[in-house]
């Protein structure tokens, strides 16, 4: 297991199959608090990653942040081919941003993503990209302290 950094209380690591089931609960709080965002989304059961091919790929970095023990965030990092027109071939992507309520505000996603955006450079991905729904505000704001900047907007009709 490999240990990034610990601050105050709070522990970001590599994220491990014994994590899994707390993982797969914080999944399904993701999709629940995209739902109002997303009418799209289909009905129950409905998942959005294969968590556990991502801890097992090395290819993905899936981190979690534990305070004092306890899972309370995760986030991981993948490469993605970039369009063929773009001046980079790959970009480092980010998913799976997910802080419990009561950890909220303490800048224990701004950790992760640090570490993340690390990992992504580490493999030469000058770029790191993210999706984030237009009407949610708080997220927006927390990716912006982040480094983040709104690139494009995706438009749609349903």
């Amino acid at each position: 297991m490999t240990y990034f950094r610990s601050m105050e209380n709070v522990l970001i690591r590599d994220a491990v199959l014994t994590d899994l089931p707390i993982l797969l609960s914080f999944e399904q709080e993701l999709i629940k608090a995209e739902r109002p965002f997303d009418p799209t989304i289909a009905e129950d059961p409905v998942s959005y990653y294969s968590i556990e091919d991502y801890i097992k790929n090395d290819d993905v970095k899936l981190i979690i942040a534990e305070v004092d023990g306890v899972l309370v965030s995760s986030g991981y990092a993948l490469r993605k081919q970039a369009r063929p027109y773009l001046n980079h071939k790959d970009y480092g992507y980010l998913g799976f941003m997910y802080t419990v309520p009561g950890h909220r505000g303490k800048a224990i996603n701004k950790k992760i993503v640090d570490e993340l955006v690390k990992w992504c450079h580490n493999r030469g991905l000058k770029e790191v990209r993210l999706t984030v729904y237009d009407d949610n505000s708080s997220a927006l704001k927390a990716y912006e302290k982040a480094g983040f900047k709104k690139h494009i907007c995706e438009m749609r009709m349903i």
